[in-house]
């Protein structure tokens, strides 16, 4: 068993650090009405995490005519857009950021948004002082729960998978990191239950980013593995 010191954590940004997880779903609800292909909240909340690719697969089934799929992401984009000067943080985010750093923890956003959206994102947390590395789309030939946007944060910072832990509000996020062997966190501020990110291999859950800062000498992100 490895027992080396971890030296950085990669985080998901929507619905980990800030609080997008409901715009996205009701963006892609009205999309998906706007299209006539209408799918209830519920059913679209479960999907996000998923790129556009795999969610519109996920939701409505890779055998359908994709000539909409366009036309939906731009709606999706849209509504979306709307929300980016209000996005907020979700509890003490930041703090966890730069207690991190503090603790000589590399921090990387691992994120797959769009570069306008991690644009927006980063505004919206304020620690670009202490991040080492921010991915976007562009860095990700598929997106979750496909590896590709870990192994490019990974590639960027120079970090080894042995010795990262990665933090995700979804399932999406811990099916991804276990492609990769990294431990995953869970934070159930995206929606997600205890016993779903638990079930699906999140090797600890909180509720929140404030939750995780509060209990942080103790938990996965300043334990040796």
């Amino acid at each position: 068993m490895a027992t080396e010191q971890l030296t950085g954590v990669l985080f998901d940004v929507g619905g980990t650090l800030v609080d997008t997880t409901y715009l996205h779903t009701v963006s892609w609800w009205e999309a998906l009405r706007q299209t006539d292909q209408p799918v209830t909240m519920a059913t679209v909340h479960r999907s996000i995490g998923m790129g556009a690719d795999k969610l519109l697969d996920h939701l409505l089934g890779p055998e359908r005519d994709r000539d909409a799929d366009a036309k939906l992401r731009d709606a999706h984009d849209t509504l979306y857009a709307e929300y980016w000067e209000r996005l907020t943080p979700l509890p003490r985010a930041a703090d966890l950021l730069r207690a991190c750093a503090e603790r000589g923890l590399r921090v990387v956003l691992a994120t797959s948004a769009s570069e306008p959206e991690v644009g927006a994102l980063r505004r919206a947390l304020g620690v670009d002082d202490v991040v080492d590395t921010v991915t976007s789309s562009a860095d990700a030939e598929q997106s979750k729960p496909a590896p590709d946007i870990l192994v490019a944060a990974l590639e960027q910072s120079g970090l080894d998978a042995e010795r990262v832990v990665f933090v995700g509000d979804s399932v999406w996020d811990v099916a991804a990191a276990g492609k990769l062997d990294i431990p995953c966190v869970g934070l159930t501020c995206g929606g997600t239950s205890r016993g779903e990110l638990a079930g699906a291999g999140a090797v600890a859950v909180y509720d929140d980013p404030a939750a995780l800062l509060a209990e942080l000498s103790t938990s996965p992100l300043t334990r040796a593995r």
